[in-house]
């Protein structure tokens, strides 16, 4: 079951929180019901739908808001790296994941967990987990997510694995960290698990049927599996984006650089029958959007934007280097200069573009 209708709807017509009236509502009246409404509402409406542009092209002040970041994350070890062209790689099963682990590029994993906190409404999962005491997130990153979900569920055991040795080392007393591959057999045992959660590793995972048969295999009956990702494929609603538009060029080039290492960055279309597939049953997928730049005009939608943006932005070296130079042969300099205009581009905010995020989950047969 997909959830996400895809006709235009407009918040200003959502008439949930309206009071009969004897006559027409005037437009006023319309906006203080709209005030009225939580920007959670607001946002979860639009990303599911359609996000409503703001009349103003600038910035708005948004470009001055880098400094604001979300950066919890203090590296605890400096062994085991790799580098190259001035970037620092993970060196255990190096060459597996192609993108970097130095400061900036946690810095910007940590950008990514906001912005899908906000998407989201403050949700870290979908899947209806009930009382969890085993869970593991797999590419842990800077393991903010596994953290929050330390805080949030504090008689459960969290673990989070990933291939980089990058995590905090000042950690909730139920949080710890493995430096493991997820595409490795897993240590866990079978029928212990009761959520396997993996946010942001279509742009890392091979081999995504053997993945979940071994999450299948470690999974408690009755415990879930829940995957987040976003679909890199630049989209527009209102005819504003160009066909040669510059940072669709980018995601496209991008993709056909990871595909010759056997990575679907376009792969989170295919998760909810990829679960499938492996067994799982009660499969929901929900479908959001989220904003490229802050052209949106509710405000929470444009924080987000600049999420993604800033993403993007802060990022476009060190998701270039990796696909370019290793998978498509570009040198360094070849990469700046297809660069420049896809910086020009995401800062244009005539150009109303997003890329969709799917959230799916599923749940393993048989009694919890």
């Amino acid at each position: 079951m997909v959830e996400g209708p895809h006709a235009p709807v407009a918040p200003a017509a959502d008439s949930a929180t309206q009071q009969p009236q004897t006559e027409s509502p005037t437009e006023r009246q319309v906006e203080r019901q709209i005030e009225h409404q939580t920007q959670a509402q607001i946002v979860a409406l639009q990303a599911a739908t359609t996000i409503e542009p703001g009349t103003d092209e600038s910035d708005d002040g948004y470009g001055t808001d880098y400094d604001s970041r979300a950066s919890t994350s203090i590296s605890s070890s400096v062994r085991d790296y790799a580098f190259e062209h001035g970037r620092r790689y993970h060196q255990y099963r190096a060459g597996q994941y192609q993108f970097p682990n130095d400061e900036p590029e946690q810095e910007r994993e940590d950008m990514k967990h906001s912005m899908v906190v906000h998407l989201c409404g403050g949700k870290l999962h979908y899947a209806p987990l009930k009382n969890p005491q085993q869970i593991i997130d797999l590419g842990t990153g800077t393991g903010i997510w596994a953290i929050d979900m330390g805080d949030e569920y504090p008689s459960a055991q969290v673990l989070g694995t990933d291939l980089s040795p990058i995590q905090p080392s000042f950690l909730p007393p139920n949080v710890r960290f493995m430096v493991d591959d997820a595409e490795s057999p897993w240590f866990s045992a079978p029928d212990s698990l009761d959520f396997v959660h993996a946010r942001n590793m279509c742009a890392a995972i091979k081999d995504w049927p053997q993945l979940l048969s071994q999450a299948y295999t470690c999974l408690k009956p009755g415990g879930w599996v829940e995957i987040q990702d976003p679909h890199y494929q630049a989209r527009c609603d209102d005819g504003t984006m160009n066909e040669d538009y510059p940072v669709a060029k980018f995601f496209n080039t991008v993709k056909e650089g990871l595909a010759v290492f056997g990575v679907d960055l376009l792969g989170a279309k295919k998760n909810a029958d990829l679960l499938r597939d492996a067994g799982f049953t009660n499969v929901e997928e929900k479908v959001f959007k989220i904003p490229i730049g802050v052209w949106p005009r509710n405000k929470t939608m444009k924080l987000i934007g600049l999420y993604m943006r800033s993403v993007i932005y802060d990022g476009l070296q060190a998701i270039s280097l990796g696909p370019f130079t290793r998978g498509l042969h570009w040198t360094p300099e070849e990469i700046e200069v297809f660069l420049i205009s896809v910086r020009k581009a995401l800062m244009n905010q005539a150009t109303h573009s997003y890329v969709t995020f799917h959230v799916v989950y599923g749940q393993k047969p048989g009694e919890s």
